[in-house]
């Protein structure tokens, strides 16, 4: 950070210190009743994180992104969209980790001004952890039922996902 964010970031968390003082905010006490709350949230969603990431280990481990991708690659290949990205969007709604683990291969292995480069760096911006998101936001409130939220953000990721083939291929093809 630069010296001019880092005086920024001072002077916003002191402006907050200032403001609480004014106010007659005990700020030490109310500083531990966040902390105590944002514990005990973690706690509660432990569960359900370690579910969703063993889960993401096991479908990694199985090879099953691999072998989407490779039975999907001759109908992608009809449409433009390159089959080598696939285990990306698979993983991309799942894991941040593992997306960025196959966006980094894909860049590694394709380079980042290819085809198959420019549409992996479109996904790996344009997506979000999507399954990872709901557990946490949602876990934190204690919401059970997702409603139409899921059935959305796949929509979005899938959305994201098509437009980004069009989109190389439209402006860099």
């Amino acid at each position: 950070m630069d010296k001019l964010g880092t005086y920024a970031l001072l002077l916003f968390i002191g402006g907050i210190f200032v403001f609480a003082l004014c106010r007659h905010v005990p700020v030490f006490d109310t500083f531990l009743s966040g902390a105590k709350s944002g514990i005990e949230t973690a706690v509660r969603l432990l569960p359900t994180l370690t579910a969703l990431l063993f889960a993401v280990g096991l479908l990694t481990a199985s090879g099953l992104p691999d072998a989407i991708s490779k039975a999907l690659a001759p109908l992608l290949q009809k449409i433009g969209f390159p089959p080598e990205v696939l285990p990306l969007c698979l993983l991309s709604p799942f894991s941040g980790s593992g997306s960025l683990s196959a966006f980094q291969s894909i860049l590694q292995t394709y380079g980042p001004d290819s085809t198959i480069g420019r549409t992996a760096s479109i996904i790996a911006g344009s997506t979000e952890t999507t399954f990872y998101a709901i557990t946490v936001y949602y876990g934190a409130v204690g919401i059970k039922k997702t409603r139409h939220t899921l059935a959305a953000a796949m929509c979005a990721d899938f959305t994201s996902f098509l437009l980004a083939g069009i989109l190389v291929r439209l402006f860099f093809n």
